[in-house]
């Protein structure tokens, strides 16, 4: 009994008129065509699997700048020749390609292999560094990179080998750069440095203000119920010297002391929410109340919590103004980040 033919082969057997179209297609191709079309294939094959990058800036470390990449988990990359090359590493093209191709994620970048360093080295920042990330860059192109978290550590390995007085001298110059590269990092950390050399940081805000909100306000409106102790009103009058009769009739401007000494308060970007889904209708009301679209998980607590706390800061004092400025040391307004179109 003969084997089956493959699905593949089958397939181009019962449509033999797309395989002859195929082969017609191909010859109308001119050689340059063939070429380019033979490339793109085999550029697909090889980068299928590949992290991409979804950010790329510049950066300065020391006296160089270096190319740096966000991929689309968030891993945050410098590029592994230019910062070999700003701490002093000065091996051509050719060392790269025969090191990665004899010996794959074996070996330590060529500033850190001497073995006067390795008892310098750590175990988690040997296992960062014997395996440089593969990506594709923006424009398609391949780059190796090393994980931002490991460039303070590399500084700290030469710091480390020069108070001991390990170094040989001609480390001496590498151990100089990477105090530079140290000392250029400043307060702002790399992740930071680079999250603002490639606009990542406007990405990731936004990301993480779609979930506050999405934890703070509902999908649906919730029931009325009473959430604000009697007690928020009470001295809320008593501070500004109104009459407190119990009543629901309440002067207008409460609505935006309210806004600002709670909503505005609870989470970034709550109120502006609250007022995109709870708008002000056509006899300049509100149809609901702010905290019926608050989630019961999160929201609600969450605002209990506050108004308990601003309750507290009420009664601690007889004047308004001296209210207001606790307030904002203790329970500031909640500065969101602003979701840009140019990063949707």
């Amino acid at each position: 009994m003969s084997e089956p033919e493959p699905a593949e082969t089958t397939a181009k057997m019962e449509n033999p008129i797309a395989s002859l179209g195929g082969k017609a297609s191909a010859e109308r191709l001119t050689p340059e065509e063939r070429k380019e079309r033979a490339q793109n294939a085999a550029e697909a094959r090889w980068s299928r699997g590949i992290p991409r990058a979804i950010r790329e800036g510049t950066i300065k470390l020391g006296d160089v700048v270096t190319p740096c990449s966000v991929l689309e988990d968030g891993t945050r990359l410098v590029w592994e020749r230019p910062l070999t090359k700003a701490l002093g590493g000065k091996r051509g093209g050719s060392h790269w390609k025969r090191r990665h191709a004899e010996s794959p994620g074996a070996n330590l970048p060529v500033f850190l292999s001497a073995s006067n360093l390795s008892p310098y080295v750590s175990t988690e920042l040997a296992e960062m560094l014997s395996a440089p990330i593969v990506h594709l860059t923006l424009e398609g192109r391949r780059a190796n990179g090393i994980r931002a978290e490991a460039i303070p550590e590399i500084c700290g390995v030469f710091a480390r080998a020069r108070a001991a007085g390990k170094l040989h001298r001609s480390q001496e110059r590498i151990a100089i750069q990477a105090e530079v590269v140290a000392n250029s990092l400043g307060k702002l950390g790399i992740i930071a440095l680079i999250d603002e050399a490639t606009g990542y940081q406007y990405l990731r805000e936004a990301t993480a203000l779609a979930e506050i909100l999405e934890a703070f306000i509902a999908k649906e409106l919730r029931g009325w119920v009473r959430r604000f102790d009697p007690d928020f009103y009470k001295e809320i009058f008593r501070l500004k010297g109104w009459k407190y009769d119990g009543s629901t009739k309440r002067p207008r401007q409460l609505g935006n002391i309210t806004n600002d000494l709670i909503y505005a308060r609870l989470a970034p970007g709550v109120l502006d929410e609250l007022k995109k889904v709870n708008p002000i209708n056509e006899k300049g009301q509100r149809k609901h109340k702010h905290h019926q679209w608050l989630t019961d998980d999160i929201g609600h607590p969450a605002l209990r919590a506050h108004l308990k706390a601003v309750v507290v800061l009420l009664k601690a004092t007889d004047d308004w103004d001296v209210f207001y400025k606790m307030l904002g040391r203790s329970l500031p307004k909640q500065i969101g980040p602003t979701l840009y179109d140019e990063f949707d």
